[in-house]
């Protein structure tokens, strides 16, 4: 840390780093459906949240073969967040109310996530180069970034009422270019690897394979691969399925999963003296089962309490399965190899389990989901079943092979909940 500047002043400067990177995403990310769907696209929703996926699994070979080598992570990251607002800011201008020009409009958002994507693990390596106490400090500074998908999703659907209007992308661009240029004023970080062979081996983490012998971590990694394929389902059509039950200001209402994810990191280390590592998992996965049952249950009438309750539960879900997952793997891998097995994870879990979802969940809604008005909703009610009962065989499976002691978990600390967060990928 520079001796010029107190931690408080790193650590603010590094708040608005956090705030801005995740007020980025969050400005378009749950939007862009609804905007399609009015735009003509709503049958190709499924591709906007394909170019994500891809982005992650190819975002490690940026990093580990570029940045993390030969420049500095701060001038990256500035140029990363421009390039990729520029991107996002002309999106929308290839699109023409009939739907024509969304080949062009698909392949700038995966350009822009081809940029965004790294700069995931750019702040993280700009905020722990730079704080001495990391598991004090990095809790409170990365809470700024889910703040900023919040407060994104408050300006652009509650207060702009931009859902379905260009002006989404305007504002994501613009705090992208902003977000780069303040880039270049944080405090210089070097190439964290300099000097090292580039060995592809452990870009892709491949000696944190030696884990899928042990066979509880092994149905671990399967089964956190596998909730992924249902998980992209809420990601994808929640905020079409939100407008289409005539609720007001979707974006916002979705806004409410991220404030209650915010409460339960809190309450993480409380929860897991009590239930350990597998039942924190399990209950992370039975929010899933829920979720989707209170879609099912109430998208018929267009049940608000439902609904709403269906996404609360993004807390739970996100919290309880992915951060206590991150803190199982750190636990399981030696020094040696947890960086590579938290790349690992993420490549499984956000890469190609986000992937594959996509795809298939944008299979089912165009196969499913027809119609106007009441027809349309019943039909909503058949598609939230599928994910529901995906979500609910994938947790009896792993509560019949997952065989690690839940105890060894007990006690776990803020800390480790801080070491967790700092591999997060997605809010």
């Amino acid at each position: 840390m520079s001796s010029q500047q107190s931690p408080l002043s790193i650590g603010i400067r590094l708040s608005i780093m956090m705030f801005l990177e995740f007020f980025v995403w969050g400005a378009w990310y749950v939007t862009v459906g609804n905007y399609m769907k009015a735009h003509g696209m709503e049958s190709i929703t499924h591709w906007a949240y394909t170019v994500g996926p891809i982005a992650a699994i190819l975002s490690p070979f940026a990093l580990g073969m570029v940045a993390d080598r030969f420049f500095s992570s701060e001038r990256v990251m500035a140029l990363l967040m421009i390039a990729g607002g520029i991107a996002l800011a002309f999106a929308p201008g290839v699109v023409t109310e009939s739907g024509e020009g969304s080949t062009a409009f698909i392949l700038l958002l995966l350009l822009h996530m081809l940029c965004y994507m790294p700069t995931l693990g750019l702040t993280n390596t700009i905020a722990f180069s730079h704080l001495k106490n990391q598991q004090v400090w990095f809790p409170l500074i990365r809470v700024f970034g889910t703040i900023g998908w919040i407060v994104a999703g408050i300006i652009v659907s509650k207060v702009m009422d931009a859902d379905k209007l260009p002006q989404q992308f305007y504002v994501a661009g613009g705090a992208a270019v902003l977000l780069g240029i303040y880039s270049l004023t944080l405090p210089h970080t070097p190439p964290p690897s300099k000097g090292k062979a580039i060995s592809v081996r452990d870009i892709l983490g491949l000696d944190s394979l030696a884990l899928l012998k042990d066979r509880s971590f092994l149905v671990f990694m399967a089964s956190s691969l596998l909730i992924c394929i249902p998980l992209a389902s809420y990601y994808n059509f929640a905020p079409i399925f939100v407008g289409d039950a005539h609720i007001e200001h979707p974006a916002f209402q979705m806004t409410f999963g991220q404030m209650s994810e915010i409460l339960f990191m809190v309450l993480m280390p409380f929860f897991f003296k009590f239930l350990g590592v597998k039942r924190m998992l399990l209950f992370g996965m039975f929010a899933w089962v829920l979720r989707y049952a209170f879609f099912a249950a109430g998208a018929s009438e267009a049940v608000y309490w439902m609904i709403i309750f269906g996404i609360v539960l993004h807390g739970i879900c996100y919290d309880f399965f992915f951060v206590t997952g991150q803190i199982y793997v750190e636990q399981k891998a030696g020094p040696a190899i947890r960086a590579q097995a938290q790349g690992f994870l993420v490549l499984a879990t956000q890469g190609f389990g986000m992937l594959i979802g996509a795809q298939v969940s944008g299979l089912l809604f165009n196969k499913i989901v027809t119609g106007e008005g009441a027809a349309k909703l019943q039909t909503w009610k058949e598609f939230w079943i599928i994910p529901a009962v995906a979500a609910f065989v994938i947790m009896v499976i792993f509560f019949i092979l997952f065989k690690d002691d839940p105890k060894k978990a007990e006690g776990v600390s803020e800390e480790d909940v801080a070491k967790a967060a700092g591999t997060e990928e997605m809010v």
